[in-house]
Protein backbone atom coordinates (compact mmCIF):
# COMPACT_ATOMS: atom_id res chain seq x y z
CA UNK A 1 0.00 0.00 0.00
CA UNK A 2 1.45 3.19 -0.72
CA UNK A 3 -0.03 6.68 0.50
CA UNK A 4 2.36 9.17 -0.98
CA UNK A 5 0.89 11.99 -1.67
CA UNK A 6 -1.79 11.32 0.33
CA UNK A 7 -0.82 13.18 3.33
CA UNK A 8 -3.35 13.86 6.12
CA UNK A 9 -4.15 17.19 6.59
CA UNK A 10 -2.65 19.33 9.36
CA UNK A 11 -4.70 20.29 12.44
CA UNK A 12 -5.64 23.89 12.84
CA UNK A 13 -3.00 24.17 15.44
CA UNK A 14 -0.08 22.36 13.77
CA UNK A 15 -1.17 25.03 10.77
CA UNK A 16 -0.88 28.17 13.07
CA UNK A 17 2.38 26.78 14.50
CA UNK A 18 3.75 27.43 10.63
CA UNK A 19 4.29 23.27 10.49
CA UNK A 20 4.74 21.56 7.23
CA UNK A 21 4.63 18.12 6.60
CA UNK A 22 7.75 17.52 3.87
CA UNK A 23 7.22 13.86 3.22
CA UNK A 24 4.59 11.84 3.90
CA UNK A 25 5.36 7.87 2.52
CA UNK A 26 4.17 4.56 3.63
CA UNK A 27 6.29 4.36 6.85
CA UNK A 28 7.48 7.87 7.31
CA UNK A 29 6.10 11.39 7.75
CA UNK A 30 8.08 14.04 8.20
CA UNK A 31 7.15 17.66 10.13
CA UNK A 32 9.46 20.43 9.87
CA UNK A 33 8.93 23.94 11.35
CA UNK A 34 11.94 27.02 11.34
CA UNK A 35 11.90 28.68 15.78
CA UNK A 36 10.77 32.02 15.30
CA UNK A 37 9.87 35.01 18.51
CA UNK A 38 5.81 33.09 18.44
CA UNK A 39 6.98 30.06 19.71
CA UNK A 40 9.57 30.77 22.57
CA UNK A 41 9.13 30.54 25.88
CA UNK A 42 9.79 33.15 28.82
CA UNK A 43 13.65 31.89 28.46
CA UNK A 44 14.19 33.01 24.88
CA UNK A 45 14.48 29.10 23.32
CA UNK A 46 12.05 26.91 21.66
CA UNK A 47 8.66 25.91 24.47
CA UNK A 48 8.56 22.66 24.80
CA UNK A 49 4.98 22.18 23.68
CA UNK A 50 6.28 22.76 20.08
CA UNK A 51 8.55 19.70 20.26
CA UNK A 52 5.43 18.08 21.81
CA UNK A 53 3.41 19.04 18.78
CA UNK A 54 6.45 18.43 16.00
CA UNK A 55 6.93 14.95 17.46
CA UNK A 56 2.95 14.33 18.29
CA UNK A 57 2.24 15.24 14.49
CA UNK A 58 5.12 13.38 12.78
CA UNK A 59 4.59 10.02 15.00
CA UNK A 60 0.73 10.03 13.89
CA UNK A 61 1.50 10.65 10.63
CA UNK A 62 3.76 8.06 10.57
CA UNK A 63 1.27 5.63 11.56
CA UNK A 64 -1.49 6.74 9.50
CA UNK A 65 0.97 6.01 6.93
CA UNK A 66 0.97 2.37 6.98
CA UNK A 67 -2.86 1.85 8.57
CA UNK A 68 -5.57 1.25 6.20
CA UNK A 69 -7.74 4.50 5.27
CA UNK A 70 -10.98 2.94 7.10
CA UNK A 71 -8.58 2.26 10.15
CA UNK A 72 -8.74 5.28 12.51
CA UNK A 73 -5.96 6.22 15.51
CA UNK A 74 -5.21 8.56 18.11
CA UNK A 75 -2.94 9.29 20.57
CA UNK A 76 -3.10 7.56 23.84
CA UNK A 77 0.45 7.98 25.51
CA UNK A 78 3.29 10.24 24.63
CA UNK A 79 6.62 10.67 26.65
CA UNK A 80 9.10 12.93 25.65
CA UNK A 81 12.66 13.32 26.69
CA UNK A 82 13.96 17.00 25.78
CA UNK A 83 17.77 16.92 25.35
CA UNK A 84 18.88 20.23 23.96
CA UNK A 85 17.54 23.69 23.28
CA UNK A 86 16.50 25.22 20.28
CA UNK A 87 16.84 29.18 19.24
CA UNK A 88 15.20 31.54 16.79
CA UNK A 89 15.47 31.01 13.62
CA UNK A 90 16.56 27.25 13.67
CA UNK A 91 14.99 24.69 11.78
CA UNK A 92 13.76 21.55 13.46
CA UNK A 93 12.42 18.70 11.71
CA UNK A 94 10.42 15.69 13.26
CA UNK A 95 11.17 11.90 11.97
CA UNK A 96 9.81 8.45 13.64
CA UNK A 97 9.19 4.81 13.19
CA UNK A 98 6.54 2.23 14.26
CA UNK A 99 8.36 0.02 16.79
CA UNK A 100 4.93 -2.53 16.75
CA UNK A 101 2.13 -2.07 15.25
CA UNK A 102 -0.93 -4.44 16.89
CA UNK A 103 -4.71 -5.06 16.18
CA UNK A 104 -5.61 -1.91 18.87
CA UNK A 105 -2.16 0.01 19.52
CA UNK A 106 0.70 0.75 18.04
CA UNK A 107 4.34 1.51 19.97
CA UNK A 108 5.97 4.75 17.96
CA UNK A 109 9.28 6.19 18.65
CA UNK A 110 10.31 9.70 16.92
CA UNK A 111 13.09 12.00 16.69
CA UNK A 112 13.19 15.66 16.57
CA UNK A 113 16.34 17.31 15.52
CA UNK A 114 17.62 20.65 14.23
CA UNK A 115 18.15 20.66 10.48
CA UNK A 116 22.33 20.47 11.13
CA UNK A 117 21.27 17.37 12.81
CA UNK A 118 21.50 18.15 16.38
CA UNK A 119 19.45 15.95 18.51
CA UNK A 120 16.71 18.05 20.13
CA UNK A 121 14.35 15.65 22.02
CA UNK A 122 13.49 11.87 21.07
CA UNK A 123 9.97 10.22 21.91
CA UNK A 124 8.16 7.07 22.84
CA UNK A 125 4.63 6.45 22.59
CA UNK A 126 1.34 4.39 22.62
CA UNK A 127 -1.23 5.04 19.65
CA UNK A 128 -5.36 3.42 19.94
CA UNK A 129 -6.21 1.87 16.67
CA UNK A 130 -9.99 1.32 15.78
CA UNK A 131 -11.44 -0.04 12.72
CA UNK A 132 -13.44 2.25 11.66
CA UNK A 133 -13.72 6.30 12.59
CA UNK A 134 -15.51 6.43 15.89
CA UNK A 135 -18.97 7.68 15.49
CA UNK A 136 -18.14 10.44 18.40
CA UNK A 137 -16.11 11.74 15.91
CA UNK A 138 -18.56 12.60 13.48
CA UNK A 139 -17.58 8.64 11.88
Amino acid sequence: MSREGDAPRLTELAETLGMEITEFTEGSCVVELTVRGKHLNMGGVAHGGIHATLLDTAMGGTLVSIISKEEWCATAQLDISYLNSVNEGEHIVATAQVVRRGRNLAHVEGKLTTGEGKLVATAKGTWAIWETRPKSRGG
